[in-house]
């Protein structure tokens, strides 16, 4: 009896020693009273903004497919495994623009989101094919029905397929190419920007009834050939197909751009917005049910006619800012969280930044974190008081878990409680972070 009693005592002595290496309780104080917060905001104040204007835009695009020769690991909900057969093929595409002084890029892939790993490969694979561009950003289209292969570290090879060098191979080589085409074809295009409702499409995924933002925004590149090209973004998840689904898939995303460059453009680059809280409204989860939900969509842009010309000279203002962050809070109870160094030792760094673009009276403004839509409707109508249209996107080369409103912290939904990896607080910090960006931006 004595000794079980001291078996127990060390089994209990090994595990309480476990818990305080590798746990600890969650970090309420005010952000507001945090050196990092605001070391963001004083480095948001004093930064500045490259500039270039001209008389004129040149616009390119390019589509590359990079569906790998072998199936490769499905990701998105839990592992599935590799995809059995190809619904739709992957692809990398690469829309460019300049005024002829200045030059950007926007890479967007269907995938779940864009890895720092991936990203970084990608920024060395651009710079030694020689490409020079003022500024690189990175956007997905956020399928949870894409491929894996490009997520290093125990968490990656657990739940989002690992890491294979020939998928990030082909990823880095794909987004050169496409770089490379869509530099080669540019020519004079003149811009437009259009914004259409589809709040009956979408709805908020936490609260019934909730705040969601109901927009589809499109800014359209027309050469004076006549080719055209779309860029859109929209709030709504791309987790229409169901998450037994085993083909490989860009899900509705993928359905809609086909559409549209069957009718309406020759290109079509889709970048998930602020989809934090927001999924579809589909009647099902099939293919054939999801191509209806796309068509849905298609029907409803393709009726709004109310296109808005970008004028007056080819003005283009860039910035990046980066944000600096807490110390993370992976939680596993609701006032208990993993430890620092072990939270980095299962998903690796994680940078944050926000890539700011301004295209004429159009601001871009792209975030690391998975931001929620219902913040929007303040920021759109800031951005209107200074005679701007906003498009925010995310996945823009680094992801640092959910970014939805404070008051939600502590409810029961596995994106707020599992994936908000740098609250309490996060919401306010990144609302006031664009409203700030917002602020900067010139009419």
């Amino acid at each position: 009896m004595l000794r079980m009693l001291r078996v127990f005592a060390w089994v209990v002595a090994v595990l309480l020693l476990l818990g305080v290496a590798t746990l600890t309780t969650v970090d309420r104080s005010p952000l507001e009273e945090q050196d990092f917060y605001k070391s963001t905001f004083d480095q948001l104040a004093s930064s500045t903004w490259s500039s270039s204007s001209s008389a004129h835009w040149l616009g390119g695009w390019a589509t590359v497919n990079v569906t790998p020769a072998q199936p490769a690991e499905l990701v998105g909900y839990s592992p599935r495994g590799p995809y059995t057969f190809v619904q739709d093929s992957s692809h990398v595409k690469a829309l460019t623009l300049s005024n002829g002084k200045s030059s950007i890029a926007w890479l967007n892939y269907e995938l779940l989101i864009v890895h720092p790993q991936l990203a970084d490969q990608v920024r060395a694979g651009v710079q030694k094919a020689g490409i020079s561009v003022d500024q690189l950003i990175f956007t997905a289209t956020h399928t949870h029905s894409g491929m894996g292969g490009y997520m290093p570290g125990l968490v990656g090879s657990l739940a989002f397929g690992g890491y294979d060098e020939q998928v990030v191979e082909q990823l880095v080589a794909g987004s050169v190419r496409a770089l490379q085409t869509a530099l080669a074809s540019q020519d004079t295009v003149t811009l437009s920007y259009k914004k259409t409702s589809v709040s009956d499409l979408v709805s908020n995924r936490f609260v019934k009834g909730g705040a969601i933002d109901p927009y589809v925004r499109q800014v359209f590149f027309q050469r004076k050939d006549g080719q055209k090209a779309s860029f859109l973004t929209y709030s709504a998840h791309a987790t229409a197909l169901s998450s037994k689904f085993m083909g490989l898939s860009g899900d509705y995303p993928a359905f809609l751009t086909q559409h549209l460059e069957e009718e309406k453009v020759d290109f079509a680059l889709f970048a998930a917005g602020t989809v934090g809280s927001h999924r579809p409204l589909t009647e099902g989860n099939t293919p054939e049910e999801v191509n209806a939900y796309a068509l849905a969509i298609d029907a409803r842009i393709s009726a709004d006619t109310s296109t808005v010309a970008l004028a007056g000279e080819a003005n283009l203002r860039t910035s990046k800012v980066g944000i600096q962050l807490g110390e993370p809070q992976l939680r596993v109870t609701t006032n208990l969280r993993i430890r620092p160094w072990l939270f980095r030792s299962l998903l690796g760094e994680m940078p944050a930044y926000l890539d700011i673009t301004q295209v004429g009276n159009i601001l871009f403004i792209s975030s690391s974190g998975e931001l929620s839509g219902v913040f929007y409707e303040a920021w759109d109508a800031l951005a209107k008081e200074k005679g701007l249209e906003l498009v925010v996107t995310v996945f823009n080369g680094s992801y640092i878990g959910y970014i939805t409103p404070d008051e939600l912290y502590d409810a029961h939904y596995h994106e707020v409680r599992d994936m908000n990896w740098f609250g309490p607080g996060n919401g306010q910090y990144f609302d006031r972070l664009i409203q700030e960006v917002i602020r900067k931006a010139e009419k």
